[in-house]
């Protein structure tokens, strides 16, 4: 694809996402009847979607869910439409009920929704019973319990469903949302900054006084100690304790500093020497192809640090990613012969089962957005480049340590937009975007219209400007 041609393809999908992307939030319209569990859904203000399109594994998956991660993630891509002028700024309204409803699912109780169910059970057809939690498991939902859970019912209630808990990224992540849309309402909606910090304070409270503890990857497939999720915590608790600072809380401020430090120790854990790859998880499976893992790329970019271990300029992130680039571009059939133009289509990592086991789009977007950020960290400061980034940055420029920052830049951005026109190759004119796209043949599969895969395009892209803004071109 001609750049002129992608250039007006991505400001064309920007546009369909912010629309689409938009309408995952505060989905009062829609209602969901989850039938064999005598259930009928109808989002509340507030909520955010992870994929708007009902279905119900017929055969597309049923995501008619509030995530707490994936609604961070959302509503940090909002932030961004607003701040780029992409949408109005009476948008800034929809964080308003955004945090309202965050503050309403810390008041649940399962013992007290059990109550309110009576005997739900007998409207749960006999063949559904087996993917019903129990009530002991329900009852014991309240307090610091209801933040661990993973996802909700966006009518604001407890999920019934057997499902992969606990999960303590997302409090991390909407904290770290939380943080960055502040300046937003201070500016322009400052009777919300009492609720904001309400919410705020929750979130860093249950990081702090959970990160110890171990919890299901953000692939929700095993409990351990994952990457992914020790980031956000770390930038959750560094950031948190600049906040409670500035609030004049010196204690929080000096306990979330400790831990944020704790955990930065913790995560030099995942590296492996041998494998040059900083790993996705911690445990006992060491080469079951888990470890190399997008997680990793996804923590990056998600937890934003500006510089040293762990931010986009960290040689070992960089090394990471150029390994998974290696993997995908030899494990996918539609990355065979894509030519210079495109790079390769990402998925998640090697042997993944789920629906197609194929490319995901935020994971494309992800790599996408990962360049981007550092071309414009190395238009920030030409010296933050060293040796240490010789091995990955020569895969773009062979002469790129040799004065020649203003190609490598170039360069940077160059492939950023290679992984863009990947996805403009296998992205509908419609705009909507799947979760993933068949490794095969490059079809939509699973979720059909992806929030997620929206707020990546929509980041990826805001930070694509900063790159050439940055660079002053």
């Amino acid at each position: 694809m001609e750049k002129s041609a992608l250039l007006g393809w991505m400001q064309r999908q920007y546009e369909l996402s912010a629309g689409l992307m938009t309408k995952a939030i505060s989905a009062t319209h829609l209602v969901k009847e989850r039938r064999p569990f005598g259930r009928i859904v109808r989002p509340a203000p507030g909520s955010v979607l992870a994929c708007p399109v009902i279905a119900a594994y017929d055969p597309d998956p049923d995501y008619f869910f509030h995530w707490a991660r994936d609604s961070a993630v959302v509503m940090d891509a909002l932030r961004v439409l607003i701040e780029r002028g992409a949408i109005g700024p009476e948008s800034i309204r929809r964080f308003e009920d955004y945090v309202a409803f965050g503050l309403k699912l810390l008041d649940l109780d399962g013992a007290a929704y059990l109550r309110e169910l009576g005997d739900f059970r007998s409207e749960v057809e006999p063949f559904f019973r087996q993917y019903v939690r129990d009530d002991e498991d329900l009852r014991a939902i309240v307090g610091d319990r209801v933040q661990g859970e993973p996802r909700f019912n966006p009518d604001g209630t407890l999920d019934i469903l057997k499902w992969s808990r606990p999960q303590h990224d997302g409090p991390a992540s909407r904290a770290l949302t939380l943080m960055r849309v502040l300046p937003l309402v201070e500016a322009r909606a400052p009777h919300m900054k009492g609720s904001l910090a309400r919410l705020l304070d929750a979130d860093l409270s249950f990081t702090l006084r959970h990160w110890r503890e171990p919890s299901y990857d953000i692939w929700e497939e095993e409990p351990g100690f994952h990457y992914y999720t020790r980031l956000v915590q770390h930038a959750a608790l560094a950031e948190g304790a600049t906040w409670h600072e500035a609030c004049g809380d010196f204690e929080r401020a000096r306990a979330e500093s400790e831990a944020a430090q704790e955990l930065r120790v913790a995560l030099a854990a995942y590296w492996s020497e041998p494998e040059g790859v900083l790993r996705s998880r911690l445990s006992s499976d060491a080469g079951t192809g888990k470890d190399l893992d997008i997680a990793v790329v996804l923590a990056v970019i998600h937890a934003r640090r500006r510089d040293g271990p762990h931010s986009i300029l960290d040689p070992k992130v960089l090394a990471t990613l150029a390994r998974l680039e290696d993997l995908f571009a030899s494990l996918y059939a539609i990355n065979r012969g894509c030519g210079s133009d495109r790079a390769p289509a990402m998925g998640r990592y090697a042997g993944d089962r789920y629906y197609s086991g194929g490319a995901y789009y935020f994971s494309t977007l992800g790599a996408a957005e990962l360049y981007y950020r550092l071309a414009t960290a190395v238009a920030a400061d030409a010296d933050a480049v060293t040796a240490d980034h010789e091995p990955f940055l020569t895969r773009l420029l062979p002469t790129a340590l040799e004065g020649e920052h203003e190609r490598l830049r170039e360069a940077l951005v160059a492939r950023g937009d290679a992984f863009m026109a990947t996805v403009a190759t296998y992205a509908p004119a419609t705009g909507e975007l799947a979760e993933q796209f068949d490794q095969a043949t490059g079809a939509p599969s699973s979720a059909k219209d992806l929030a997620w895969s929206h707020a990546a395009f929509i980041t990826a892209f805001g930070s694509r400007r900063e790159a050439v803004e940055a660079r002053g071109t």
